[in-house]
């Protein structure tokens, strides 16, 4: 279990920093609802920052399938929506920031949640869901695309980035759950996951995540896009990870967990609203001086200003 946390805490600190370095790149291009499309979305892909934020979810993906083969859904899920406060702090350095008491709590929330989820985490749950439930995460996976697709150019900005953040939390959700059930293999006999369906709901699953993430961060309500991101990627997995995986807590302290999720998950909640970052000139900032985030804030939907921060963790973001 101690490698499971060590691994969970690496994978946020992994998508954190990249979720960092991905705003600073998607912010060179305009939405998509301005004319960009999939194209625009791939040409926000090319340049040097958001590369090197995808090494580095390449990085944290794999500290994520650690962590979730050995640790219950709810403390992993938790814990990857810790990477905002990571975000938060790095974002501060990187952009000149200060962090106003609100961010501060919330980076302190994160930190005793997930505290207290480590402390209380049972193993991870045992049962092995029917092939129906393989199927049905593949299912899932054409269901957010369909709705992704139906959204994608929404005229209401505010709607648009909360149907997107969901999306993609939904969507790191389904890779969480896929990991879980997918079968123990070893080195040279991959038969087994060729022919399971979770392998390709994973995999589906990351990729229309990342797109609905890029779309995110390139739409101008961050903070919406990324507070529906992280209800998206914790509540409803924890939940099936209870339900359907039997994960538990160690005996009696089903309450503690319970609030410990609910810290951390209310901490990255408070953290969402620090992804509305403004890019402006290196020389407007230096004559500024370091900024608060709620300074910043103020700003949100000042025309010509570029919104950065992930509205989720591309596994590869996944989950």
């Amino acid at each position: 279990m101690v490698l499971g946390l060590v691994a969970a805490l690496a994978a946020a600190l992994c998508f954190g920093l990249a979720m960092v370095l991905q705003a600073l790149g998607a912010q060179r291009h305009a939405p998509a609802e301005e004319g960009g499309g999939l194209a625009g979305t791939a040409r926000a892909m090319l340049n040097l920052p958001y590369a090197a934020g995808l090494a580095l979810d390449g990085l944290g993906f794999v500290a994520q399938l650690v962590a979730l083969r050995s640790l219950p859904l709810y403390v992993v899920q938790a814990a990857l929506a810790g990477a905002l406060a990571v975000t938060a702090v790095a974002g501060a350095a990187l952009l000149r920031m200060r962090l106003g008491w609100a961010e501060w709590a919330g980076v302190a929330g994160v930190c005793v949640g997930l505290a207290v989820l480590g402390a209380t985490a049972g193993a991870e749950g045992h049962k092995q869901p029917g092939t129906a439930f393989h199927w049905a995460l593949l299912g899932a996976v054409v269901v957010l695309a369909a709705v992704g697709a139906a959204v994608w150019r929404i005229g209401r900005p505010g709607l648009r980035a909360a149907v997107m953040g969901t999306l993609c939390g939904l969507g790191f959700g389904v890779v969480g759950l896929a990991v879980r059930v997918l079968p123990s293999i070893r080195l040279w006999h991959l038969g087994p996951l060729f022919s399971d369906p979770a392998t390709y709901a994973l995999l589906a699953a990351g990729a229309v995540a990342f797109v609905f993430m890029t779309e995110g961060v390139r739409g101008g309500r961050v903070t919406t896009a990324t507070a529906a991101m992280v209800l998206g990627e914790t509540a409803l997995p924890a939940l099936l990870g209870v339900v359907v995986l039997g994960d538990a807590t160690r005996a009696g302290l089903v309450p503690l967990a319970l609030a410990g999720f609910t810290l951390a998950v209310l901490g990255a909640l408070a953290l969402a609203r620090f992804g509305e970052v403004e890019t402006g000139s290196a020389e407007a900032r230096t004559a500024d001086g370091a900024r608060t985030a709620d300074e910043v804030t103020t700003t949100d939907g000042a025309e010509g200003r570029a919104a950065g921060h992930k509205a989720g963790r591309a596994p590869g973001h996944a989950g």
